[in-house]
């Protein structure tokens, strides 16, 4: 979950130690109650995976509106440096997508 937990740029993780670790927990209790209840440990597992998602889908949507924000909401003299850097955010953004 390494990767999936870094955003783009800054390596910094999208989620928190704990929620992680009790995303994870979550998972790992699905799949030690599946031999006494297999119904109910898959869809625990479907539930945590969903939440999983929501949270990336989140954290990745929050980054593209910071990676707008850093050329949109200058006027139309934003410099070339400026662009240039956002356009290597979003390339990297992409990329990691990409990769997923």
């Amino acid at each position: 979950m390494t990767d999936v937990t870094k955003s783009v740029t800054n390596e910094a993780p999208l989620l928190t130690l704990d929620e992680r670790d009790r995303l994870e927990l979550r998972v790992q209790e699905a799949v030690s109650r599946f031999v006494d209840q297999p119904r109910s440990a898959v869809e625990e597992a479907d539930q945590a995976v969903e939440d999983i998602l929501g949270r990336f889908t989140d954290a990745m949507a929050q980054r593209r509106r910071t990676l707008r924000t850093s050329w949109q909401e200058t006027d139309d003299s934003a410099d070339t440096e400026q662009l240039r850097l956002a356009l290597r955010d979003f390339r990297e953004l992409a990329e990691r997508l990409l990769r997923i």
